[in-house]
């Protein structure tokens, strides 16, 4: 199943949880009608009263279920931080020297590199000894990863890197989105248990204050219990929703996770703690329910009938097939008395240093077979040699099929995983320290942004200085005259290691930022490929982490519909990539054919380039995941027609499947010799 089927998956489980939650709401409305009727003893009223009466406690319920919701939703547009911080979670800074940290830290980058997503926001629940995590967000811009302190404690970097690629499998595939939309949905639901207990306090105070005073009975208190028996029949529903929603993805996202280190030990590993530690996977926060079904595991670490989650024993064997369940016996007896230490196993695996236990290792990939490999020690000579070879040498051109690309959308590989830490090897430590460093990153970002043309140059410089003062205008153009030397290859991924850096700056300054970069793209109408793929890809990710849009449905445009904004992304690909019209002209026929096959499309490239794409982007966004499919084949189609793919080719296709939401792992390492 690739990443568009996966799209798909999601749609339906969109119209699954529609159609459950509208259930929910009117097994609720049922059960207040018939309590309302019993309290104040319309039974024999007249039916046009009883109608009325049910009318308006119907649309009364309704409304507050729909109220509820609505507000907690709105109270989530704070992004995957807004819910971490919610259980507790603290942030874990860009540039933190704790040796747990800058673990969790090294592979959380890594990951985002290699799945072609923004870095997410990393916290950790420093109150929860239990091992779990969660990631959540509405967009990858505006997610936020989270793990307990007993998950850095208790799992080794193997294990911790399978949980963090089996969220990061939540976060490329849309899970996120429909996770955070449950919790609104579920708080509708269950707000109705918070009104009946209110009611009940009411009508018993009430009756404490009326007793004696001949009144009739109060009907207060009745409604009041119905409220909460109501409220307790969306807990059940809620439970049932969340399970529905949720098993399945598991199964998937630990799959994922197997596929993308290349090994089970990991995700396997973290399953088998969970099992076997004392504290399981059980969280302490007062709302750990409403999040249940985002978790690694088990919220209340009890399976039920109405667990979000499959058993472990199941996950596991899953996994690995000849798993016998009494080795979580075993396991348990044994870390009774002595309680697994991750650190000390990155100790015997050769993933920290001996002398040091707690020290954080440089970014790097463990060997896959599960030794260690000295030969591959950060620093080593072999390891500079392997980042060496993962970088082209300029004009470089690597083979790429279309159906390749397609089938690497949110599908990252252990190759994948290896170039995005041989990319962490290479990048100077001086600007890793820049980007991670909160006031040091914004004059870094906006040096990426400024074109090495002296015209260009100056135009930007100008812009910034009226825009930030002459002050930020030539510390832009001191980073930027740092980053000459960079290789071209580490530009973009340099720019993602920042991002969370410049995403924990205040949010007038990000809001006078956006419109910086916007002016930069403008300065004076002349920016190459890649300085545009640089400053759109960031100027998406800012706006999204600053502005998600918590809309239910963002993909509901045909292809048919957006026919003119995806010849017009075509053209301009055709018009960069190729000096001759008539080859550029090929290539364009060659990707239309792949994109409505038998239908003739007009080529009329833009007279100003890929600038002319800003106005196509909002268009082609909002595809269908299958359209969002034929218009990615036919963007790789037009881009490799020639059978290569130069670097600052690859970079468009990944800023194209970035602001089409469809992550581009890295592909160029692959050719690179």
């Amino acid at each position: 199943m690739n990443f568009f089927e996966r799209q798909r998956r999601v749609r339906r489980l969109s119209v699954r949880l529609v159609a459950l939650f509208v259930l929910a709401v009117v097994g609720i409305v049922l059960v207040v009608d018939l309590a309302v009727v019993l309290a104040f003893n319309a039974t024999d009223a007249p039916p046009r009263e009883l109608a009325a009466l049910l009318g308006v406690v119907t649309a009364g319920t309704v409304a507050a279920i729909g109220a509820a919701a609505l507000f907690r939703t709105v109270a989530l547009r704070g992004g995957g931080g807004k819910v971490a911080r919610e259980l507790g979670g603290v942030p874990v800074p860009a540039d933190t020297t704790d040796p747990e940290l800058r673990r969790l830290r090294n592979v959380v980058e890594e990951m985002a590199l290699a799945s072609g997503v923004p870095v997410p926001e990393v916290y950790v629940l420093p109150n929860e000894s239990a091992i779990n995590a969660f990631a959540a967000g509405w967009t990858p811009s505006d997610a936020a990863v989270a793990v307990t302190r007993g998950a850095l404690r208790r799992l080794n970097r193997d294990e911790l890197q399978g949980v963090i690629a089996h969220e990061f499998s939540h976060v490329v595939n849309g899970d996120m989105r429909l996770n955070i939309r449950l919790m609104g949905l579920l708080f509708g639901i269950l707000f109705l248990a918070v009104i009946g207990r209110g009611l009940l306090r009411a009508g018993i105070l009430g009756d404490g204050r009326n007793r004696g005073g001949g009144g009739g009975a109060n009907p207060l208190p009745l409604v009041g219990i119905a409220m909460i028996a109501a409220g307790y029949v969306g807990v059940l529903a809620g439970r049932l929703i969340q399970a529905s929603v949720s098993r399945q993805r598991e199964y998937l996202a630990d799959a994922s996770a197997v596929q993308f280190t290349r090994q089970t030990r990991g995700i396997a590993g973290a399953l088998k703690k969970i099992g076997g530690v004392a504290e399981g996977s059980e969280l302490k926060a007062p709302k750990r329910d409403e999040v249940g079904h985002m978790l690694l595991g088990e919220a209340t670490g009890r399976a039920s009938w109405f667990a979000t989650h499959p058993p472990l024993v199941d996950r596991i064997r899953a996994l690995e097939p000849s798993f016998d369940p009494a080795e979580l016996s075993r396991l348990a007896k044994q870390w009774s008395a002595a309680p697994p230490s991750g650190r000390q196993e990155d100790v015997a695996l050769g993933l920290a240093p001996a002398d040091q236990p707690g020290a954080a290792e440089p970014a790097r990939a463990p060997d896959r077979a599960g030794a260690p490999d000295p030969a591959g020690a950060p620093g080593s000579a072999a390891a500079a040699a392997t980042a060496g070879r993962a970088l082209p040498v300029e004009g470089h051109q690597v083979s790429v099929a279309p159906a390749d690309v397609l089938r690497g959308v949110a599908n990252p590989t252990e190759a994948a995983y290896a170039h995005a830490t041989a990319l962490l090897e290479r990048i100077p430590p001086d600007l890793l320290d820049r980007a991670r460093h909160r006031d040091a990153v914004v004059p870094l970002v906006l040096g990426l942004l400024l074109s090495p043309q002296p015209r260009v140059r100056q135009a930007q410089r100008s812009a910034l200085a009226d825009r930030h003062g002459t002050g930020t205008a030539d510390a832009a153009t001191r980073a930027a005259d740092a980053l000459a030397d960079l290789h071209p290859a580490l530009r973009l991924p340099l720019a993602e290691l920042a991002f969370p850096a410049l995403r924990d700056r205040p949010e007038p300054e990000l809001e006078a930022l956006l419109a910086t970069v916007f002016s930069l793209i403008h300065a004076d109408g002349a920016i190459d490929v890649s300085e545009y793929c640089l400053s759109r890809l960031l100027l998406n990710e800012l706006q999204e982490s600053l502005h998600p849009d918590s809309r239910w449905r963002t993909d509901r445009r045909r292809l048919t519909d957006a026919r003119s904004a995806a010849a017009f992304l075509l053209a301009v690909l055709a018009q960069a990539g190729h000096t001759d019209p008539a080859a550029a002209q090929r290539a364009f026929q060659a990707g239309a054919a792949t994109l409505r096959p038998g239908a003739h499309l007009p080529y009329a490239p833009p007279e100003n380039g890929v600038l002319a794409l800003e106005t196509a982007w909002p268009v082609l966004d909002g595809l269908r995941p299958g359209d969002k499919e034929r218009l990615v084949a036919a963007t790789v189609e037009v881009i490799s027609h020639d059978g290569t793919m130069t670097v600052p080719e690859f970079e468009l296709l990944r800023t194209i499947c970035g602001l089409l939401h469809c992550p581009l792992p890295p592909v160029v390492a692959a050719g690179a010799g």
